[in-house]
């Protein structure tokens, strides 16, 4: 039976009936994240020849990483337990409005602050720039430069542009994070022309080389996003350990319960759901020109309901999406959305899609957009976001290919569209 959603002028709408799904993913357990470190220290310590008094640059980035600032603090007192002199700057590129300010608070939101890891923040958005390797040229963070050793603290990932054997972790935070906006800029200007892998890759690869990195932090999160691998790595090995790495993390990575739908609909997106706001490692789109294409799922309309109050009104990856509502593009800060769209020279991140007043009248237009279709048949997938994918609603139609799957528990069989008085859904997922 279909479901019938009615307003204030009659029936507006035949919808299908939904289902509660939860997916049940393999994946390691998280970690004790003060233990693992102490066992990493232990290894590690005797081969950094750290003398007391030294300045060390702490690198972190913008990413919503879980225990980041645990992390960042445990790491901290462990150097200065050394004698060093630790301090943190942001390894960001463009982020947070491409200025000191800007970065400092995004720091901020993810719990970095001098008050919660007990070293100050020194961020600016000045470089030096250290020569070139194959025609790239590099830049680094003064601060960074100016300190007698760099500590990279990252999580290795996926990432969503392109695809190679290291992709999001430590050797892209030294090339593009704490290239800082310049750096940034031009290596994904140079992504146009040249395959984006090799240019980040080489550029971050010769920067640890020339510069006085004493080592990695390299983070691994499961399908529920807590850590579940922690790395001390020393320099010279991030690389290999980093494809190793990278190969857990893919697998890690949490999926659609379909490869094929006809309109999924994304309660958020925003910067700390995924640097494009919308993963496409999991939506398999990438609007950039230079992205990677990849061959599933297959989703002909996405629509996105919302930005998340963390990405401070940054809805770079936006243009993936086909429909999305007023009050999404209202939260829209259009400065910092076009600034990291042009410093990842990729403005069609940033291209607004169709938008509706309430998210009834935005379901209405993706349902005429998509093919032909019964209440019955309709593959409609909803999730929370591109992140959590635990527990997702499913419209009837997909059923006959999830009955049976493993890792697939139906949970509730009648979920109902509900709809408030504006016309706006309650999501089944934030319950």
């Amino acid at each position: 039976m279909a479901k019938f959603v009615k307003s204030e002028g009659g029936v507006t709408l035949e919808l299908p009936k939904m289902a509660l799904i939860y997916q049940e993913f393999e994946a390691p357990k998280r970690v004790n994240i003060s233990a693992e470190l102490d066992r990493e220290w232990a290894d590690i310590k005797p081969l950094l020849h750290l003398t007391p008094g030294k300045n060390i640059a702490v690198a972190v980035g913008s990413r919503g990483i879980s225990n980041l600032s645990e992390i960042v603090r445990i790491i901290v007192s462990k150097l200065k337990a050394a004698g060093a002199y630790p301090f943190i700057v942001p390894a960001m590129g463009s982020h947070g409005g491409a200025t000191a300010e800007g970065q400092t608070k995004v720091l901020k939101t993810l719990g970095i602050t001098e008050d919660n890891v007990g070293v100050p923040v020194r961020a600016t958005m000045e470089v030096k720039q250290l020569g070139k390797v194959d025609g790239i040229p590099l830049f680094v963070d003064r601060f960074a430069y100016e300190a007698d050793g760099i500590v990279l603290i990252n999580r290795i990932k996926p990432h969503t542009n392109f695809i190679g054997p290291t992709e999001s972790g430590l050797i892209k935070m030294m090339a593009i994070g704490l290239g800082k906006k310049i750096g940034a800029e031009h290596y994904h200007r140079l992504s146009l022309v040249r395959d984006q892998y090799s240019v980040i890759s080489s550029a971050g690869r010769e920067l640890i080389k020339r510069h006085n990195v004493l080592f990695g932090v390299g983070i691994i999160e499961n399908h529920h996003h807590e850590v579940c691998l922690l790395k001390i790595i020393p320099p010279n090995d991030i690389e290999q350990v980093e494809i190793d790495l990278l190969k857990k993390a893919r697998a890690y990575l949490p999926k659609l319960p379909l490869n094929k739908i006809d309109l999924l609909i994304i309660d958020e997106m925003g910067k700390d759901i995924s640097g494009e706001g919308i993963d496409p490692n999991v939506v398999g789109r990438d609007v950039c020109m230079y992205g990677a294409r990849r061959p599933s799922p297959k989703i002909t309309r996405i629509f996105v309901r919302d930005l998340t109050e963390a990405t401070q009104g940054n809805a770079l990856g936006i243009g993936q999406a086909d429909f999305t509502t007023r009050r999404l593009v209202d939260k829209i800060n259009l400065s910092i959305t076009a600034e990291n769209c042009l410093v990842s020279c990729c403005p069609e991140a940033g291209k607004i899609p169709l938008a509706y007043e309430n998210d009834l009248g935005a379901i209405k237009a993706s349902l005429k957009a998509i093919r032909p279709y019964t209440p019955e048949d309709i593959k409609i997938v909803h999730i929370k976001n591109t992140r959590d994918l635990a527990k997702v609603a499913v419209s009837h139609g997909c059923l006959s290919e999830l009955e049976g799957k493993s890792g697939i528990k139906i949970v509730e069989r009648d979920l109902h569209w509900e709809f408030d008085s504006s016309g706006n859904l309650f999501s089944p997922l934030t319950s």
